[in-house]
């Protein structure tokens, strides 16, 4: 029996890759054990107990972009976090951790190191957070999910993917997508939703251009997010949601989607083979243009930057699209085209490899060997 320590979390970007590869190292090895380090605040804090594995908590801490009172408080409360996460690791005989972003990503590659744990790192966007850019170096077990990551050791293995994505058959599973949502199996659908907190700029855009969209005879289907201050509308055909958990059924039910360019998104959009408007997130490094960038060059989704995405864009570009069916179908088998559903088993290899490592170390054996190909991408 091995144990590991899964760290990362704050948005289901982060949490739904983590959990896919628990889940797919317990379904392999029913004996293993995974613990999930992560913050208190993030969304793992709901989705990792509702998923059965034990959840520890550190407490959330931003690296510091400003020189204030928070930057001095920064090292002790991040020492403070290491030193906690190395008893861990300790107490519970930590036989290997992965990190996958995200606050708590960073102190425990720290403490990794300084109890000689081997170290995996799983790298979801096309430019790397700081905390997984350290990391890389201090392991050979890099998997990245686009192609154009740069990362030292890495190697494309695609997005873990939870189960119920994975295994996703649009078209068998379209008429349930339809019965969990209340929408009209006569009309297609417009799936619109900004990632688990909600997108202001994609849902204002959207709600004032809701009646245009209706009236061009689709009907859609509105992820918010919790903090959305937009309610239920009366509108025959918009459906509203301040959170789905069942976004397997609502990419089955959907002829086309609208939507940040999280690495999460776009890699679940590209597995199902759902064609897209992406509207990558304006602040930041730019990443979720770069996660796009792969399915757009595959003509499987549009570009349309923040400050353009407006009703008259709707109007003008989007409904154009949205009445062209022949258009819609060829960009979705476009969007496959570069989609892919086994990154939960090829994180899963580099974690195995990562522990028979050690093991062979420990006793002099050789160690053990990824069966994910180095050379080429999935």
């Amino acid at each position: 029996m091995s144990r590991f320590l899964f760290a990362g979390g704050g948005t289901a970007g982060h949490v739904n890759p983590l959990l896919a590869v628990a889940d797919r190292l317990t379904q392999r090895s029913p004996e293993d054990e995974v613990l999930v380090l992560g913050t208190a605040e993030g969304l793992e804090s709901r989705l990792v107990p509702m998923r059965g594995y034990e959840l520890v908590t550190i407490p959330r801490l931003p690296f510091p972009r400003k020189p204030n009172a928070a930057a001095l408080r920064f090292p002790g409360a991040f020492w403070s976090a290491v030193r906690r996460t190395e008893r861990i690791i300790r107490e519970r005989e930590i036989a290997v951790v992965l990190g996958v972003g995200g606050y708590a990503a960073a102190p425990a590659y720290v403490a990794a190191k300084r109890t000689g744990t081997p170290v995996v790192v799983h790298e979801q966007n096309a430019k790397p957070g700081l905390a997984n850019r350290m990391a890389a170096v201090l392991t050979t077990h890099v998997g990245v999910t686009f192609s154009n990551t740069r990362l030292p050791h890495s190697q494309v293995v695609g997005m873990p993917l939870r189960r119920e994505i994975e295994r996703l058959d649009r078209r068998a599973e379209r008429a349930a997508g339809f019965a969990e949502f209340g929408l009209d199996p006569d009309r297609p659908v417009l799936l619109v939703t900004g990632g688990s907190s909600g997108a202001r700029s994609i849902n204002r855009t959207v709600h004032r251009a809701a009646a245009t969209i209706l009236g061009a005879g689709w009907q859609i289907l509105h992820v918010v997010g919790a903090a959305s201050d937009i309610g239920p509308s009366d509108l025959d055909g918009y459906h509203v949601l301040p959170y789905c958990d069942r976004m397997d059924l609502a990419y089955a039910a959907a002829d086309f989607v609208v939507s940040r360019s999280g690495a999460g998104m776009v890699c679940e959009l590209t597995a199902v083979g759902l064609p897209s408007v992406l509207v990558p997130y304006p602040v930041g490094n730019g990443e979720q243009r770069h996660n796009a960038r792969d399915v757009v060059a595959a003509g499987g989704a549009l570009l349309v930057d923040d400050a353009e995405f407006t009703p008259d864009w709707v109007t003008l570009q989007l409904l154009t699209v949205l009445e062209d069916r022949a258009g819609i179908a060829d960009m979705a088998v476009r969007a496959g085209s570069v989609g892919h559903r086994d990154g939960a088993d090829r994180m899963t290899g580099l974690v195995l490899a990562a522990a028979a490592g050690r093991r062979g170390s420990s006793t002099g054996r050789p160690t053990g060997t990824s069966t994910t190909s180095t050379t080429e991408e999935p």
